[in-house]
């Protein structure tokens, strides 16, 4: 499971002209999922999320997570953050979890950050077109992939 966090002062999803979610102050997540993910892919990238020291402390450096701000989360999925660009000018997405194994997964993600956040979390709507709005903080962004923990 590949994520990236994007700081963010504000960030909303629309679908069909309507905004499905929008948060203020947090971080706005672009996940994307491939078949080999588990539960505990899931379980130790919330865990990292929520913790994730980014939010300038009093004397301005990144020292608090989410939880000490009471931050929100914003989660979209997106699978071609599994796009191979090896051959060719066109990407190729096989190694991205088909629908039927990655709409679980997603959504199991969704309710851990909740549970691990201790609130409701905004969300996108797996394989709408969406349009994803935000004002990135910093600019900070962080990339996290649950298969090099070490």
């Amino acid at each position: 499971m590949i994520a990236v966090i994007q700081r963010v002062t504000e960030a909303s999803v629309t679908i069909e002209k309507k905004v499905k979610s929008a948060i203020g102050v947090g971080f706005m997540l672009l996940i994307g999922i491939v078949e080999e993910d588990q539960q505990e892919d899931i379980e130790w990238l919330s865990r990292k999320v929520v913790n994730m020291r980014l939010f300038p402390d009093d004397a301005g450096v990144m020292n608090k997570s989410l939880l000490d701000i009471d931050g929100e989360v914003l989660v979209i999925s997106q699978f071609t953050l599994h796009a191979s660009t090896k051959k060719g000018n066109r990407p190729s997405y096989i190694k991205a979890a088909k629908p039927e194994i990655a709409v679980p997964l997603y959504e199991a993600f969704k309710e851990q950050i909740s549970l691990d956040l201790g609130k409701p979390i905004g969300s996108g709507e797996f394989g709408a077109d969406m349009k994803v709005s935000l004002v990135n903080d910093g600019p900070v962004t962080i990339l996290i992939d649950t298969k090099d923990k070490k």
